[in-house]
């Protein structure tokens, strides 16, 4: 399920990036002239293009809601802090010194030596 809304909520997002962008640049948010036509009137036609980026819009907001609904339902009431009691002891309280792995084998150990079966 939240597969299937994730993958309408990436083609919405997609849609509404397209739909802004094809457009028409109303007002000179760029400090370019936009036309006379639309800076008299308070509101300008809302197009058919407009309308489709408020459904978009409206529709993803809608899936947004949705998957995180969901990822709280599969969460099953869990917090970071809660799994920090699963975590292994640090190394201080381990009997071998720190960075011990990391030293060459003593006299007593055997190395290990790769070979090819």
């Amino acid at each position: 399920m939240q597969n299937v809304v994730l993958i309408i909520h990436l083609l919405l997002a997609l849609s509404l990036i397209g739909a802004v962008l094809l457009q028409r640049s109303e007002g000179g948010g760029l400090g370019m002239g936009g036309g006379g036509g639309g800076a008299v009137s308070g509101r300008s036609a809302a197009t058919a293009l407009g309308k489709l980026t408020w459904v978009l819009a409206i529709a993803f907001i809608c899936t947004s809601i949705t998957l995180t609904i969901l990822a709280a339902q599969n969460s099953a009431g869990s917090s970071v802090l809660d799994r920090l009691g699963d975590a292994p002891a640090p190394a201080a309280e381990t009997t071998e010194p720190e960075g011990s792995d990391l030293l060459p084998p003593t006299d007593g150990d055997t190395p290990l030596v790769p070979r090819a079966d």
